[in-house]
């Protein structure tokens, strides 16, 4: 008798105890879940990515060096953080962004048919490498809109292109919350309504500089890291 209670004590615990471990391991892959970041939605490159160098490519595409004029448009102060999957921060990842000017037009041999005129005071395209805490920062100007077809105007967007060995390089694009060309855009309605969240952000005013309008507006960039 004494064997047998020892026994079914013994398999009590057992059991007890697997099911202790079945139910941590389900806990943590529920908190794994919880902690998993969507990947930003991939956009295209577009035809104006950059080929010819230019002065400078820091990461304040308001001035440009030799000049002394400030670019034209509202000033905005551009930041976020690479994450990669499991949400935890991606350090020195090089962040690329071309974009048009103030007027729509981007300084790109490509650009041809676009007769708005160029601003010689701006950058164009921009590099920064984030930070051990993930972190990068612009300043650039709010891009105007443009004709990119028939009945087809490309609102205001950002161009990035993302990469560093060990994760899947990244290229999207970044818009801004309530313009009135963002809903009839084709590049912007391929990605799937519950995720243009992730790409569409919103503008905080901060103090005007220059007598002008500055906004800061975050954004924050998730990839795949392979390694």
């Amino acid at each position: 008798m004494a064997d047998e209670q020892s026994f079914s004590r013994r398999g009590i615990l057992k059991i007890g105890g697997l099911v202790g471990v079945g139910l941590s391991a389900s806990s943590v892959l529920a908190r794994g879940l919880d902690q998993m970041c969507s990947e930003t939605p991939v956009q295209p490159e577009g035809p104006f990515y950059p080929v010819q160098s230019q002065s400078d490519t820091n990461n304040d595409l308001t001035r440009v060096m030799g000049k002394t004029e400030m670019a034209l448009g509202t000033i905005i102060y551009l930041s976020g953080k690479i994450l990669d999957q499991n949400c935890q921060p991606v350090p020195n990842v090089t962040v690329e962004i071309w974009q048009a000017c103030q007027s729509g037009r981007y300084n790109h041999p490509g650009d041809t048919g676009n007769q708005n005129p160029l601003d010689p005071n701006f950058q164009y395209w921009g590099i920064e490498v984030s930070n051990s805490l993930g972190e990068y920062r612009f300043k650039t100007i709010i891009p105007g809109h443009y004709n990119a077809g028939p009945n087809w105007i490309r609102p205001p967007h950002i161009h990035f292109k993302v990469h560093k060995r060990g994760i899947m390089e990244l290229i999207t694009q970044m818009y801004f919350a309530g313009n009135q060309y963002n809903d009839g855009d084709l590049i912007l309605k391929k990605i799937p309504a519950s995720e243009r969240g992730y790409v569409i952000r919103t503008l905080s005013p901060r103090p005007s500089e220059n007598n002008r309008q500055a906004f800061d507006v975050t954004f924050d960039i998730t990839v795949e890291r392979l390694v």
